[in-house]
């Protein structure tokens, strides 16, 4: 006679699988979650699922430092009864969740012996008062690796980045757009009611209607609101008179400056927030993408924005251009490990094998798009990584090898206030930068002239 399991056991077990198949197999977090909650129903319980394991690889650190001192013999990193506690005690210790539905629920993944020592184990910690602590340490390789390349207080500025939620950037296509979006929010106008027993949102602001906090500028068609702030209650979106985009996200395609009376290419450009940049700043672009499928979510951006581009589903490395043109951004595939404060599991993913071969693949789809340019064109090099493998390396090695191409310094009046460039002209967005402001995910960019 089967035993019924405890509700929630599901979402659990989706859980269990999605961080399996993050450290185990290397997939990425959002990719994983449809088939590791192929037999969860509900929407919430598949959300649930994917919040229990995007916080547990937050601060599995110390979560697995809590499990290793409650046990006499280590267990094993990829061990069913390892992920089990991970996933109990995370919501216990981080999640608010009663102690009692956080292990009742993970027993029934386990059997036999490791049933008895998961209980156990949480037990113990329980009992202990054991806390985690308020700023997660990151994985040890990965802190060595930053403190080499980077230094401690880049280091202790991850640490607190991984702890907050990021703020919401938005980037608006022109001033027009901008200001009627400050006058919706000011009236409410676009915001959506809030479901019975929900909250209507934050409180206003003084003059603010729309009970979003005051949002704040960083640069030109730029502004921030605060974590947590629901899309849905902002105005003007279906106007297509912005788009979400991390105002990190947002610099390089501002190198190519005005467009008008210009092409570009968009190189790797899905979701399409550059590529709309490039459009709005007046630019005849065609976005290139070796993903047909995420070319339908960008020319549904393209759709609602009411802004025009070519695009075309290629992989860079077997495609070419008819003519060549003005501009080129090469926003390149990478380990994004800037964007750790929004998908922890890049900690996990990018391991130094990793790191190298894309590294090797961006040197080649650089100098492939570098024979693309115009004499006197304009090459945007970025790439959402804090390795200097895959940034200040692969330039070096791409001017060496190309001498006809200089380096157009970036200057300050084309930064957010608290970025700076560096004696080579380039930018590094490390963990800190922006700090008081929310911080900003981690980036590299260079601007680069051909000259013959």
């Amino acid at each position: 006679m089967s035993v019924k399991e405890p509700q929630g056991t599901a979402s659990r077990r989706a859980a269990l699988r999605l961080m399996d198949a993050v450290l185990r197999k290397g997939l990425p977090l959002e990719a994983a979650l449809d088939t590791a909650a192929r037999d969860v129903k509900r929407p919430d319980d598949r959300a649930f699922a994917h919040a229990i394991v995007a916080e547990a690889l937050r601060r599995l650190a110390d979560l697995d430092a809590l499990i290793d001192g409650a046990t006499k013999k280590p267990l094993p990193d990829d061990s069913k009864a390892r992920a089990a506690l991970r996933i109990a005690l995370v919501q216990a210790l981080a999640m608010d969740t009663p102690h009692h539905a956080a292990i009742s629920t993970v027993l029934p993944l386990v059997d036999g012996g490791p049933r008895r020592l998961v209980h156990g184990v949480f037990s113990s910690v329980i009992k202990k008062g054991a806390a985690l602590p308020e700023i997660p340490n990151l994985p040890g390789n990965v802190r060595h690796r930053w403190q080499q390349a980077w230094g401690g207080l880049v280091v202790e500025a991850a640490s607190h980045a991984l702890a907050t939620p990021p703020p919401l950037d938005l980037i608006f296509k022109d001033d027009a757009a901008l200001e009627r979006f400050k006058h919706a929010l000011c009236s409410g106008a676009g915001r959506s009611p809030a479901a019975p027993g929900e909250e209507a949102g934050p409180r206003p602001s003084p003059g603010n209607a729309s009970g979003v906090e005051e949002p704040l500028s960083l640069m030109p068609r730029h502004l921030r609101l605060p974590a947590r702030t629901r899309v849905s209650d902002l105005p003007e979106f279906e106007a297509g008179d912005w788009w979400v985009q991390d105002i990190s996200a947002s610099l390089p395609a501002r190198l190519l400056g005005d467009g008008k009376g210009k092409t570009a290419l968009d190189l790797c450009a899905a979701p399409g927030g550059k590529t709309m940049q490039l459009a709005a700043a007046g630019y005849d672009v065609t976005a290139v993408d070796a993903s047909a499928k995420r070319l339908e979510r960008l020319a549904e951006n393209f759709a609602r924005t009411k802004l025009n581009a070519t695009t075309i589903a290629a992989d860079v490395m077997h495609w070419q251009p008819r003519e060549q043109v003005d501009a080129i951004l090469l926003d390149a595939p990478c380990s994004a490990t800037g964007i750790f404060r929004r998908h922890p599991d890049v900690l996990y993913r990018a391991r130094p094998r990793v790191i190298a071969e894309l590294a090797e693949a961006q040197k080649a789809m650089l100098a492939r798009a570098a024979g693309w340019l115009k004499p006197g064109g304009t090459l945007v090099y970025s790439v959402c990584s804090l390795e200097p493998e895959e940034g200040e390396r692969v330039v070096e090695a791409f001017r060496e090898a190309h001498p006809d191409f200089e380096i157009l310094p970036i200057r300050p009046d084309e930064m957010a206030d608290g970025t700076a460039p560096s004696q080579e002209g380039y930018l590094r967005i490390l963990p800190g930068a922006l700090a008081e402001q929310g911080g900003a995910d981690g980036f590299f960019m260079v601007r680069m002239r051909k000259l013959r």
